[in-house]
């Protein structure tokens, strides 16, 4: 069944000093993307506010949420989410995981950063370096992942990842989350083993664009030097949709600085959403 795409334009979880760039990001790979495939969650423009929680914009973060999975539960088949910041896919991952097998779903976290953090530890409050935290049930209500959407940590794989907070390092260390470095994704084998460890038969893959080098696309909020290649982040993805059910996806972290600039990160970016939805020959 061909993708649904998702697009939620959220840029109230960053805290880059391109936020509102999100938005624009989200608008132009959604001018590539089939129109009658499309559905767009309509985001609130207003920073909302934090509600005592230490997460910054946090009641608008969590109507994004609602607005999300309301889109997600009149929608049959694959999804790909289009951010937004790394919270634009929050309902999707958890709708995807409801609707399986507990324990079938692996969650791929193709980031350059951790997404790990929670309100006390996070230096910011920013909820976008919290996302992942919160997809492990550990966030306020409103955001936290129910007992039937939420991932267990040994179901979880950080890919490409090459910055870390310290409390975010100890809590991978605590609760043993598997990691795939950048050198380790130059072998396919080394992921899809990673994902075969978890015992999931499928695979729902996020992908932040900062886990690219910021030599092949400008666009985003926080990049990291001496990250993947686009040809090789597209050969891994076809290799796991070869390998495992694919429960949904996210392309999340499009901040061009620019119209010209959006155009010139573009073609990276649709290869990538190429990768994760084009039938596989």
């Amino acid at each position: 069944m061909p993708a649904t795409f998702l697009v939620v334009p959220q840029w109230q979880g960053s805290g880059s000093s391109r936020a509102m760039r999100l938005i624009d990001g989200a608008e132009a790979i959604r001018g590539d993307l089939p129109r009658s495939a499309t559905q767009l969650v309509d985001v609130p423009l207003g920073a909302g506010e934090s509600l005592d929680t230490g997460i910054r914009r946090f009641s608008s973060i969590v109507a994004i949420r609602e607005l999300a999975a309301a889109r997600l539960h009149e929608t049959s088949g694959d999804v790909v989410t289009i951010g937004g910041d790394c919270g634009a896919d929050l309902a999707s991952v958890a709708h995807a995981v409801a609707a399986r097998e507990p324990g079938s779903v692996a969650l791929l976290w193709f980031d350059a950063h951790g997404d790990l953090n929670d309100a006390a530890s996070s230096t910011s409050g920013a909820f976008g370096g919290m996302a992942l935290r919160a997809l492990l049930g550990d966030a306020p209500d409103g955001l936290a992942a129910t007992p039937r959407e939420r991932l267990a940590a040994e179901a979880v794989i950080l890919a490409g990842t090459r910055s870390l907070d310290d409390a975010e390092s100890a809590f991978i260390d605590e609760r043993g989350i598997r990691m795939v470095s950048v050198d380790e994704l130059a072998e396919p084998d080394a992921l899809l083993a990673a994902v075969a460890s978890t015992g999931a038969t499928s695979v729902y893959i996020h992908v932040d664009l900062d886990v690219l080098d910021p030599a092949t696309i400008s666009g985003v909020g926080y990049p990291e030097p001496f990250g993947l290649q686009p040809e090789l982040l597209c050969e891994l993805l076809r290799s796991l949709r070869s390998r495992f059910e694919l429960a949904g996806a996210c392309v999340a972290g499009f901040a061009p600085e620019s119209p010209d600039a959006a155009a010139r990160d573009l073609p990276v970016i649709l290869r990538v959403l190429g990768a994760l939805t084009a039938p596989l020959g």
